[in-house]
């Protein structure tokens, strides 16, 4: 078992507090996702779990063990890093056995555990190149197969496809997850694109100056997210804001339309939804199309309301024009409400 238990963990950097009191369970063979912008502290908490950086505070457990005070070589993880890191003077096989040689295993081991591995990535044609011959998707799977080769409880991976172009990125996130989910290992994996968390996590964590703002399945983070930073972030386009106010009843003013919302004391919410769920009609917000772009499976309008930017995606046979006047009503389902003082969400 591999269980990650993270507890009340925190770092400092003089007096830049860069972790702050991370509590966070990642489940034995879960695969699980941090995810936010740059400087949001998810390196600093994979190099906490991994010992190359101690916590100010707090403590790491895996499988039952706490290993926050042991070295990185006594943990059982195994970590891929941005750069690839292979050896150009060695070959293939000699680079996915490095680790284990220096464990000192005997050779039939090592050939054992270097073939299966290869297998699992694709690579068992090239053991016998030199990692210079290689592409860059290819060094990268030698990365990954190094670090599977030890047989860690967990790997830890810090954007290790950032290298990559697009269309090998997405070869390489899906043969990545089924290779992991094969191995069965406990995974975390720090990336701040959006798309390669969606399609590989089984949970994602976001995080946002030094904090995790919300734990949860992909789906959950995206139709439900807990805080106003979630909705703004997870996306492409991100959820759109309007301002409402308290109109009595459970009912809502936005942009000049009352809407059904939730009852609270406040007197002012703001109303979210996303671009796709939103449907041409003939009661609504009413919106100036400002920007069509035609993306092939749809249609993206960039509109204002009340001075706001507002996108919206149509289907493609729709037709707009710059300066055409919309009338958009939101899937009452997919509307989110959140307090403009705490930014979090209100059922």
């Amino acid at each position: 078992m591999a269980e990650i238990l993270i507890k009340n963990v925190a770092k400092t950097f003089g007096a830049y507090q860069a972790l702050q009191d991370i509590n966070l369970t990642i489940a034995d063979q879960e695969f699980m996702v941090l995810l936010g912008a740059s400087g949001c502290g998810k390196s600093t908490l994979l190099r906490i779990i991994a010992g190359l950086e101690t916590a100010t505070s707090g403590e790491v457990w895996i499988g039952g063990r706490r290993i926050d005070h042991l070295s990185p070589k006594d943990r059982g993880i195994a970590m891929v890093f941005q750069n690839y890191a292979v050896f150009p003077h060695l070959t293939v096989f000699e680079n996915i056995g490095f680790g284990l040689r220096m464990q000192k295993l005997p050779n039939d081991e090592v050939t054992r555990r270097v073939e299966r591995v290869a297998t699992l990535m694709h690579i068992e044609q090239l053991l016998k190149r030199y990692s210079g011959e290689l592409s860059g998707g290819q060094r990268q799977r030698v990365a990954v197969a190094r670090a599977l080769a030890m047989e860690p409880d967990v790997i830890l991976m810090d954007e290790p496809l950032s290298n990559l172009d697009a269309l090998l990125r997405m070869e390489m996130r899906a043969e990545l997850k089924g290779v992991l989910a094969e191995s069965k290992t406990t995974a975390i994996y720090v990336t701040h694109d959006q798309v390669e968390a969606m399609s590989m996590a089984d949970r994602i964590s976001v995080m946002h100056q030094g904090k995790i703002v919300q734990a949860a399945s992909p789906i959950e983070v995206y139709r439900n997210p807990s805080a106003e930073f979630v909705a703004s972030f997870i996306g492409n386009p991100p959820m759109n804001f309007l301002p409402a106010n308290a109109a009595g009843d459970g009912k809502w003013q936005v942009a000049g339309q009352t809407i059904d919302g939730p009852r609270t004391n406040n007197a002012a919410l703001k109303f979210a939804i996303r671009p796709e769920d939103m449907s041409l009609a003939d009661q609504g917000l009413v919106a100036t199309a400002k920007v069509v772009e035609p993306l092939g499976a749809h249609v993206l309008v960039t509109c204002e309301i009340d001075g706001t930017i507002f996108r919206v995606i149509l289907d493609s046979e729709t037709t707009v024009q710059p300066g055409q006047k919309l009338t958009l009503a939101p899937h009452s389902d997919r509307v989110r409400w959140f307090d403009p003082d705490t930014t979090f969400a209100v059922a």
